[in-house]
């Protein structure tokens, strides 16, 4: 899937915009998704992750080496 965050899992979710009329439509509530490099020192290279602005702060909260761990776990390819 295109827009997903590696970290937190988070996806598109779809919703609905309300009119003035109280007219309901589809609409889809886009995950913030950006690509970021980080400096994995125990391997001594940049790895490229997809992540949501929530993500980018589990990562600054957690560390790169703790959230690279969790993913290799998961069996995720880095």
């Amino acid at each position: 899937m295109s827009r997903t965050c590696q970290v937190t899992g988070r996806t598109p979710s779809a919703g609905k915009n309300v009119s003035h009329s109280h007219r309901r439509t589809n609409r889809w509530f886009e995950v913030n998704v950006q690509s970021k490099r980080y400096w994995l020192s125990s391997e001594n290279r940049w790895v490229r992750l997809r992540l949501s602005a929530k993500g980018i702060r589990t990562v600054d909260r957690d560390g790169i080496e703790s959230i690279v761990a969790r993913l290799r776990a998961a069996g995720e390819k880095i």
